[in-house]
């Protein structure tokens, strides 16, 4: 055996042309790379700062209540 065979011991693929692969290497050669990605900002986080529900008015007239 010669030492230029592959590990798989078949015959090499050729790389199939891609389109889209293509386009996508034109673009970030044109315009550059995509931003990264957004973190979107947890639901959860969002609904403790948010109460369900408003005050009552028994509870806004509590003089003890500093909310």
């Amino acid at each position: 055996m010669s030492s230029s065979t592959s590990k798989s011991g078949g015959k090499s693929r050729k790389n199939r042309f891609s389109i889209v692969k293509a386009v996508k290497a034109n673009a970030r050669a044109r315009i550059g790379s995509p931003p990264p990605e957004r973190v979107l900002p947890d639901p959860k986080h969002k609904a403790a700062a948010n109460p369900k529900h408003k005050p009552t008015l028994a509870d806004l007239l509590t003089p003890g209540s500093d909310e």
